[in-house]
C-alpha cells in the first residue's frame, strides 16, 4: 500500500499513550507510522489520532514482525516514495527477532535517521510502559506528568445493577475495552458527557460490598446529566482511595459521599 507521495518524513514507533517522549518524534516528522498490537493501550488504536494533527498510519505487528529489517526498510520506501527523513527514539528497535536498532537503520536507509535522545521527568525515563506501571500503582499524578496531559479511556454506557440511583448515587456504567485500566478504587475524574467536561468521582473495580462484578462507574457531581447512551470518556485526574468491603449498602453510601467531597476538594 502507497500512503501519500507527498510525505518525506516519519516517525515511527507504537505511539500508545502519545506521551511527552512521542511528541518529541512527531515534531520533526510529516506522519506517523504506528505499529498497532492490539491490546494493552493507554491510547487504543485509532484514538492515537486524537492527539496529533499529523498523519497516522498504521502497520500491524502481526503482518510486518517476520521481515528482516532490509525487507522492513524497503517496505517503508516502497509506501512512501518520497522518503528523505526518518524519525526514531534512541532504544528503536525492528525486524524480525528485533535485529535492527538505530546503527542498522542508518545504514539500510538512504536517506536521513534523525535519533530523538532520551527524554525524562524528574529523573524518569518516559517510557509507555513506566506509565503502565504507575497507572497499576494507582500513582496517576506521574503517570499524568509523563503523559503531558490527563490519562483519558473511553466506554460504552450499559445498564448497572440499578442501586446506585435508588440506593446510593447515580452512576454511569461503562464497559471499558483495550485500555491498560489503573489500579482498583475510587478516583477524582473528569467525565465528558453532554459535550462538555464535567467533574466527578469514578469507581474502577470489583464490586465487592455488593456483587463482586467488575465495573467502571462515574458519578457527575452536582449535575443533572439526564439519560446519556454511547460513549462516555473519562480523565483520571487522581487516586483518592483504594477499594474495599463495606458492610451494608449504608456504610457505602456514606463513603462514596466522603469520596464525592474529597474528589470536590482535588479538583477545584
Amino acid at each position: 500500500m502507497k500512503y501519500n507521495n507527498q510525505i518525506k518524513s516519519i516517525a515511527i514507533g507504537s505511539f500508545d499513550g502519545i506521551h511527552i517522549a512521542h511528541q518529541a518524534l512527531i515534531d520533526k516528522a510529516d506522519a506517523l507510522v504506528i505499529i498497532e498490537r492490539n491490546g494493552g493501550y493507554l491510547t487504543s488504536g485509532y484514538k492515537r489520532s486524537d492527539f496529533t494533527a499529523k498523519m497516522c498510519c498504521f502497520y500491524h505487528f502481526d503482518v510486518i514482525k517476520g521481515l528482516s529489517p532490509e525487507a522492513f526498510v524497503e517496505k517503508l520506501q516502497t509506501d512512501f516514495s518520497q522518503l528523505e527523513k526518518i524519525v526514531v527514539g534512541y532504544d528503536f528497535v525492528f525486524g524480525k527477532q528485533r535485529a535492527g536498532n538505530t546503527k542498522v537503520l542508518k545504514a539500510l536507509f538512504n536517506g536521513k535517521v534523525e535519533v530523538i535522545d532520551e527524554v525524562s521527568v524528574e529523573g524518569v525515563s518516559v517510557h509507555s510502559r513506566t506509565i503502565k506501571a504507575y497507572l497499576r500503582e494507582g500513582n496517576i499524578v506521574m503517570a499524568n506528568k509523563l503523559l503531558g496531559r490527563e490519562h483519558s479511556l473511553e466506554g460504552v454506557v450499559v445498564k448497572g445493577q440499578g442501586l446506585g440511583k435508588k440506593e446510593l448515587v447515580a452512576t454511569l456504567n461503562l464497559n471499558v475495552k483495550e485500555y491498560q485500566l489503573p489500579l482498583e478504587g475510587v478516583y477524582a475524574t473528569r467525565t465528558y458527557v453532554n459535550e462538555k467536561w464535567l467533574d466527578s468521582v469514578s469507581f474502577l473495580g470489583h464490586r465487592v460490598s455488593t456483587d463482586g462484578s467488575f465495573a467502571v462507574e462515574t458519578h457527575v457531581i452536582g449535575e443533572d446529566i439526564g439519560v446519556v447512551k454511547g460513549r462516555v470518556a473519562l480523565k483520571l485526574v487522581e487516586y483518592i482511595r483504594a477499594n474495599k468491603k463495606f458492610d451494608g449498602l449504608e456504610a457505602l453510601k456514606k463513603q462514596i459521599e466522603d469520596d464525592i467531597r474529597k474528589a470536590k476538594e482535588l479538583l477545584r
